[in-house]
């Protein structure tokens, strides 16, 4: 099919706009609602069309001059909003929230997404592909194809620089820590000036190939130590944003019995177990190395207890008590699912659910509802700018 034009429509969730072509569902990229764009259709299914808008021939007043020459159709697929305005980003990403509770959920939510920090300069943690010719880059969109990158604007400025060297393994990650550490992770051979960049070098399996496999991150005066390329947030502010909304939401009393689930390396757990004290805080985490991570983190805090298992499991096997004050959930990409009935079942007084997608939240928040717990409040935060990407705080009461 030729080029066509199309009238775009509304934002829809995963970084694209809906327009109609012929009576068919269009996925519109590098657009934005209103425009009349001329596009490209890249992919084809029975149910809608995907393409890119390749020439823009009525644009909205929050279209800009993307910072990054690879932003762009046929280019990286890193970002997806450079082309918008930062309060247009905002807007974008409070549509996509206000829909999914609304649609999913039956919710209707009158709130606004946060922003938090500069567009550019943020991401502390970028996980690098190597082209055929041994440069490391970034995937083009929905693709295996590696697009060579020299210099990503949103890259914190001290990760370590990948350009340095032509890498013989397909995956590079790079990290700077907000204590200053740079660490790589990668099973690639490095060459020793760019070695000597860095604080450690970590293999794929976690062993420390160089210096330290350990990065220390500061959250309001704690320090928290992570492993390799163990989980944290890639925000410099996200940490410190999140564990604030997370205990204003949570509302801790002294003496309460506090379960943190999907825990990671403890770093809601250890503020939450200060404000229950001398209540229990349950950290709990499935994952081998985050849980290690969460115990060093947590053991000055007499109050605070691990449980390594995953979170289902846990809760399955009663493992976790028969009764929680307050449920702090972070949860996967996929959301709780099973685990929610099984929540709700230790009949909490309040429950806050931190999410990082707006879709899983709400199927959860339908299911909590079903269950007896309404949504008290939700704050929504601009923690991946540039992207579609949205992080979410929902607190939850019983009806």
């Amino acid at each position: 099919m030729s080029d066509a034009v199309v009238t775009v429509g509304p934002v829809a969730h995963g970084g694209h706009c809906v327009a109609r072509l012929d009576g068919q569902v269009v996925f519109v990229r590098h657009a934005l609602p209103g425009e009349v764009v001329e596009i490209r259709v890249t992919e084809r299914s029975k149910r809608f069309l995907r393409a890119d808008a390749v020439q823009v021939l009525e644009p909205s007043p929050d279209r800009v001059t993307p910072p990054c020459p690879l932003a762009g159709p046929g280019l990286c697929g890193g970002c997806d909003f450079q082309h918008v305005s930062e309060e247009g980003q905002l807007t974008l990403l409070t549509d996509v929230v206000r829909e999914q509770l609304q649609r999913l959920a039956g919710l209707d939510w009158d709130g606004r997404v946060e922003a938090v920090g500069p567009l550019l300069d943020w991401r502390t943690r970028v996980v690098w592909s190597v082209a055929e010719n041994g440069m490391a880059g970034l995937r083009r969109h929905r693709s295996h194809d590696v697009i060579p990158v020299e210099s990503c604007p949103i890259a914190h400025p001290d990760i370590p620089d990948v350009s340095r060297q032509l890498w013989d393994e397909p995956r590079v990650e790079t990290i700077a820590s907000s204590t200053g550490q740079r660490l790589l992770v990668t099973d690639a051979s490095i060459e020793d000036d760019l070695e000597a960049q860095v604080d450690g070098v970590v293999a794929s399996d976690g062993t420390v190939r160089a210096g330290t496999g350990t990065l220390v991150e500061e959250v309001r005066g704690r320090r928290f130590s992570v492993s390799g390329s163990g989980f944290w947030q890639v925000h410099p502010a996200a940490a410190t944003t999140l564990v604030e909304a997370v205990l204003a939401g949570a509302d801790v009393r002294p003496d309460d019995r506090v379960l943190d689930l999907y825990a990671g390396a403890g770093l809601f757990s250890a503020f939450l177990a200060e404000a229950c004290a001398p209540g229990e805080l349950v950290s709990v985490e499935g994952n081998r190395r985050a849980s290690a991570d969460a115990r060093g983190n947590l053991a000055d805090l007499p109050n605070a207890s691990i449980v390594h298992a995953p979170v289902e499991r846990a809760l399955r096997r009663g493992l976790l008590g028969a009764r929680a004050d307050v449920v702090v959930l972070d949860p996967p990409r996929t959301g709780a699912k099973e685990a929610v009935p099984a929540i709700a079942a230790l009949e909490p007084r309040r429950i806050v659910y931190v999410a990082c997608d707006p879709a899983a939240l709400a199927r959860d928040l339908a299911t909590f509802a079903s269950l007896g717990y309404r949504l008290e409040s939700l704050r929504g935060f601009a923690l991946f700018p540039m992207t579609h990407h949205v992080e979410c705080v929902a607190v939850l009461a019983r009806a």
